[in-house]
């Protein structure tokens, strides 16, 4: 009786399968007729064909016809790595169609409703619980991300490797895998959500940190990438037990290229002030601050740089509080010379900040206070040329009137030199009148 039952279940596992072999390769057969189609020719230099690695993943005839783990699995790589084209501008990526991308995305999500528990785009708590204990499905993270991060590790290098060890470690793993599997960890990780990814850190973060600490930029950057969509989605308890090695490479990369310079600078400011929300006694604060700012002063002029940090900067700010001060030797400097620039988004974000800054510290026992006003009455002046003076203008009197609540009489004497100036004379009434 019990060979019976037995013989029977076995009987379904096999059927259950080679019906799930059957609908892989029906959902792969667009997928391959489209990517034999479309013309690819990969560079010599990158001695990497996405297009071969996309085809020898996808499931075929030839294949067994029941599908398992290993199966499923390849299917699932060649469809996060199509997926993930959409937001690649690499050449390794930029030639797969649109269309293509759509389909392998789509097709990810058909074959995971079956198949994957750590994937639901369902937002309901009970039905992802019921997910996640469905015993015939299996979760497709702790299968993917070692093979992705052995990937990755393959072409990487260690600390104060020179231009020869790149070379050679390109002469034997070209960097082009690398690359495809940074890419494909991003779009794997950054598809699960709260409340499942918390179950992967101790996956997701060792993986991510390979790329971090790779050679590559176009691999750090989608390292830094996973990062921020983790750090947005568990607590800051999930994340503290990997603190301090984590917030390490980001110090590490924050003198990065300028490709990957809005991912270092999203993920430092997002870490610091996640792990450590309400101590700016922190080592880390001031590592972080001070590696940024140098990284603006040797090239205080780029435009990009600029504009990258003082868009997400903010909650750094917020964080340190006064402890602002002990960077105020190195903050002004630049903040001077950037509200001079002829970009109106550079202008508005400094004195946003600027605004920030003075609400926080009311620039308590500081010498830069005199500057201060009279930088901001010069731009004053230069707005008045300027089609954006109406976005400027407001932006300066709120900091001259916060100006004058924080400091009086120091204010006061300060501005007693423009007190005459007949192109002064709104800002003087707008200042008195509105701050009495």
């Amino acid at each position: 009786m019990n060979f019976t039952k037995e013989n029977c279940q076995f009987r379904k596992m096999l059927s259950t399968s080679s019906d799930l072999h059957g609908r892989l390769l029906r959902l792969s057969e667009p997928i391959a007729e489209i990517l034999r189609r479309t013309q690819y020719t990969p560079q010599e230099s990158s001695k990497v064909s996405t297009k071969d690695i996309l085809l020898s993943l996808l499931p075929n005839t030839s294949s067994s016809r029941l599908a398992n783990e290993e199966s499923i699995k390849s299917l699932a790589l060649a469809c996060a790595l199509l997926a993930s084209s959409r937001s690649s501008t690499h050449e390794l990526l930029s030639w797969i169609p649109e269309n293509l991308s759509v389909m392998g995305e789509s097709t990810f999500w058909e074959i995971s409703r079956d198949c994957f528990s750590d994937f639901s785009s369902n937002s309901n708590a009970e039905k992802l619980v019921e997910l996640v204990e469905d015993s015939e499905k299996i979760e497709m993270l702790p299968i993917v991300l070692p093979e992705l991060k052995d990937g990755i590790e393959k072409s990487s290098l260690g600390k104060g490797s020179d231009a020869e060890d790149v070379s050679a470690a390109m002469a034997r793993t070209p960097v082009g895998y690398a690359i495809l599997a940074a890419h494909q960890l991003r779009w794997f990780v950054t598809q699960v959500k709260k409340p499942n990814l918390v179950k992967f850190c101790n996956l997701v973060v060792p993986c991510a940190l390979t790329a971090l600490d790779h050679w590559s930029p176009e691999v750090k950057g989608q390292g830094m990438i996973t990062f921020v969509h983790l750090a947005k989605n568990v607590s800051s308890g999930d994340l503290g037990l990997y603190g301090d090695v984590v917030l390490d490479a980001c110090c590490q990369n924050i003198a990065s290229d300028d490709e990957i310079w809005i991912h270092v600078v999203e993920l430092s400011v997002l870490l610091v002030t996640k792990i450590h929300p309400n101590n700016p006694r922190s080592p880390w604060y001031e590592k972080i601050m001070n590696e940024m700012l140098g990284h603006l002063e040797r090239q205080p002029r780029n435009k990009e740089r600029r504009i990258t940090w003082l868009r997400f900067v903010e909650p750094l700010l917020n964080s340190l509080g006064l402890f602002l001060l002990a960077h105020f030797r190195r903050i002004f400097p630049l903040f001077f010379q950037w509200m001079h620039s002829d970009d109106a988004e550079t202008v508005l974000l400094v004195l946003e900040r600027l605004e920030t800054v003075v609400r926080l510290t009311w620039i308590r026992h500081s010498p830069v206070f005199p500057r201060l006003v009279d930088e901001l009455v010069s731009l004053y002046k230069e707005s008045s040329m300027r089609k954006d003076r109406d976005d400027i203008r407001p932006l300066i009197l709120r900091i001259l009137m916060l100006l004058r609540q924080c400091k009086g009489l120091r204010f006061e004497s300060a501005w007693s030199q423009y007190q005459e100036d007949p192109n002064l004379s709104t800002v003087s009434q707008h200042i008195w009148t509105s701050s009495s």
